[in-house]
């Protein structure tokens, strides 16, 4: 397939899953809790389960990982990446700001990503060279150069698992005209439409970053791990416009990366 049929692939899926997951929002699910101690509920798992359900049917071949429910066939050349609700704790508040994340990925090469907002009703997807569209037209970022007139998102500006970083995020937060925490995949979809000049996150798992990486790219942003490095597998994420890129960098104290 080529690279417009694998991203019409992640939209299909995204979709299939996120509206899945919008059925149950604001029904009063219950909620569970993971190893980890992060919340889960029969909302997550049903839209992952929908997800694998529609790959299996179209990509028999092609490993699956899952936030929800593991990997499947780990030794696939390629494999599908998702994330049925990133944002649950945002999910079971009733909070809109909450979407569905499929990405298809080689290697560590992303081959496309798809980020779904069912809530809002917002689409994004992206594939290498094939541009960022946002419901069916293309987008980019903004091209404000002045933090001072900058917005600049986080998901918890606590810093709890990195408090060094925190530090980071209070310079780059006192230098921009507006910080919020409208976070989790949310921000990045401000970002990649032009709305918001950066979001960061101290804690990110391949579900979460894998189809953030080609949509804030093919919007024409800059997106890192705290090392400075190209990735969405470095644990943690920084994603800005063009122009911002090493400014906002620099001020987290990231050194220029690779």
């Amino acid at each position: 397939m080529d690279a417009r049929s694998l991203m019409q692939a992640a939209e299909d899926v995204a979709r299939r899953s996120g509206d899945v997951a919008l059925g149950f929002f604001r029904q009063g699910i219950q909620v569970q809790t993971k190893g980890d101690g992060s919340p889960v509920t029969i909302a997550d798992q049903t839209a992952e389960r929908t997800a694998r359900e529609w790959l299996e049917s179209h990509f028999p071949e092609d490993g699956i990982l899952g936030e929800e429910f593991g990997e499947t066939r780990p030794g696939a050349r390629r494999r599908w990446i998702l994330d049925p609700i990133d944002g649950t704790k945002t999910f079971i508040r009733g909070v809109p700001l909450w979407g569905t994340l499929v990405a298809l990925v080689e290697g560590d090469t992303i081959l496309a990503g798809a980020a779904y907002f069912p809530p809002v009703g917002d689409m994004l997807v992206a594939a290498p060279g094939q541009g960022c569209w946002w419901n069916g037209k293309r987008t980019w970022v903004s091209t404000e150069a002045e933090l001072s007139r900058s917005l600049v998102l986080s998901t918890d500006e606590r810093f709890q698992a990195y408090p060094e970083r925190g530090i980071g995020w209070r310079a780059l937060s006192a230098k921009a005209s507006v910080a919020r925490t409208w976070g989790d995949c949310y921000g990045y979809l401000l970002v990649a439409t032009g709305r918001a000049e950066a979001m960061v996150d101290e804690l990110m798992s391949p579900w979460d970053a894998a189809a953030l990486l080609p949509i804030i790219e093919e919007a024409g942003g800059v997106f890192t791990d705290w090392t400075g490095k190209r990735t969405a597998f470095g644990g943690n994420s920084i994603a800005t416009n063009a122009v911002l890129a090493e400014p906002v960098r620099a001020l987290l104290g990231v050194k220029k990366g690779p």
